[in-house]
């Protein structure tokens, strides 16, 4: 294996484990707003609210995408490749949407979808 393949497949590997860990980590906030949507409290006088039940489940769901796309990325379908970046493009704009229910949170996780959106554009499987 040349070094192009092997720098190509540790991006799509690390951007894959990115994604799953993404994934259960939104499936549990959205379980915690489910479960427990006292648990969130929204900051005072912020320009949108939305219903933290709404919220938890649109994060669970789509946690639960997350995970099952990431895990046939590493099992090597390349169509998975496209649908993790649009996964974590969306995922990205909810939790911004999120923001003034759990701040840092939200950000930690826009951050991490950035760099999995990085990690697949940079992979360029045609050039190997």
């Amino acid at each position: 294996m040349n070094t192009k393949q092997t720098t190509a497949t540790g991006f799509v590997l690390f951007a894959a484990i990115l994604m799953i860990l993404s994934g259960v980590w939104g499936a549990i906030v959205g379980l915690a707003a489910i479960i427990k949507r006292e648990f969130f409290v929204v900051a005072p006088n912020y320009v949108y609210e939305f219903s933290i039940t709404g919220w938890g489940w649109i994060h669970l769901l789509l946690g639960i995408v997350l995970i099952a796309v990431a895990v046939a990325l590493i099992a090597g379908r390349s169509w998975a490749r496209w649908p993790v970046i649009v996964l974590a493009s969306i995922q990205a704009i909810a939790q911004f949407a999120f923001l003034p229910y759990y701040p840092w949170w939200s950000i930690l996780i826009i951050v991490l979808d950035i760099v999995i959106i990085w990690a697949l554009l940079a992979w360029r499987p045609e050039s190997l």
